[in-house]
């Protein structure tokens, strides 16, 4: 019988908190809709240009070598011209000195006295360097003592450097922002996702001569389609490149607890129970290719292989692998 009392709390605690999250889901869902109606901005363009392009990833899910440290976290290195970006910090889940990231950058020989600026696309545990990076607002490229000098870094909601590399300063994206010849972030766009909360993204998008724009995207959850909506607003040039990541962990995710798909249930905007699907993949795919971009790269830190199978049949010779150590040049 107590066991049976038991049995009938948890379900109770259970079904008050699924409850709870609903509410917080309705809500949130609506917040988030006013928001970005009244989210209306002028064109950026011209924005000028860059000559050159590449984007090599120093943090993601696979790579080219067994020598290369690999997690479901982002960090990618961002040359235009003569001006390096890092974007995100990775995810160093087990809070290892030095981290993932920084094992990487020694192999692939990428200093950090040489990066210019950060861009951090959201403040979500995989993109900040940890969870207590998450809780704290606040983001770390490892968890002992680095030398990053005081440059700019460029968020969308309120981070700060933590006290491991405390230089760098932040700049809040409250909107779309030109940040250097021919560099834009498109500006924050909300979502109010089930369990993460309200959630601002923006993504860095780089003009690149006689193409058009690259679109880099850290975690997609603002949807593809409200990134394209937006950078189309924003510029005269054609898409020209989306890369990164898009969040479709379908038929199988990165983190997985027994059975359950983590990563479906925290990246979506849906009760987990009518979370993201095989249709919403192909839904996607299909907006990005009324866009005919010449170069889509998926990444697989927050995607399944079925999803990334999916696009490399959808886009041919234009899908380019993702791997930590393999430099994509535009």
């Amino acid at each position: 019988m107590i066991i049976l009392y038991i049995l009938a709390g948890l379900v109770a605690v259970i079904l008050l908190f699924l409850a709870l999250k609903l509410a917080q889901l309705k809500s949130g869902r609506e917040r988030a809709g006013k928001e970005l109606g009244k989210m209306v901005y002028d064109k950026l363009s011209p924005i000028g240009s860059v000559k050159n392009l590449s984007i090599l990833p120093l943090i993601d899910f696979y790579s080219t070598g067994d020598d290369l440290k690999t997690e479901p976290g982002v960090s990618y290195l961002i040359k235009a011209d003569d001006t390096t970006i890092l974007l995100d910090v990775g995810y160093n889940a087990k809070k290892e000195h030095p981290s993932p990231l920084i094992l990487n950058m020694e192999k692939l020989g990428v200093k950090i006295e040489d990066i210019d600026m950060m861009f951090i696309s959201h403040l979500h545990v995989d993109h900040l360097g940890g969870m207590k990076e998450q809780k704290k607002k606040q983001f770390s490229l490892s968890q002992g003592p680095m030398p990053v000098p005081e440059l700019p870094v460029y968020a969308p909601d309120n981070v700060t450097p933590s006290e491991w590399n405390p230089k760098p300063r932040v700049e809040i994206v409250s909107e779309p922002k030109v940040i250097k010849k021919g560099m834009a972030s498109i500006g924050p766009i909300p979502r109010f996702l089930f369990l993460m909360g309200y959630t601002l993204e923006h993504s860095l998008a780089v003009n690149v001569e006689g193409k058009g724009i690259v679109l880099i995207v850290g975690c997609g959850h603002q949807t593809v389609e409200r990134i394209i909506e937006r950078a189309k607003s924003l510029f005269d040039e054609p898409i020209y490149g989306i890369i990164g990541g898009l969040h479709f962990p379908v038929n199988g995710g990165r983190i997985m607890v027994g059975p359950l798909n983590l990563q479906a249930i925290v990246g979506s905007d849906k009760p987990p129970w009518r979370g993201i699907n095989e249709q919403d993949v192909m839904d996607s795919i299909e907006v990005i290719k009324q866009e005919n971009p010449q170069i889509v790269s998926l990444s697989a830190h927050d995607s399944s292989d079925w999803s990334v199978t999916r696009f490399k049949e959808a886009f041919g010779d234009r899908y380019r692998d993702l791997k930590v150590g393999e430099e994509m040049v535009i």
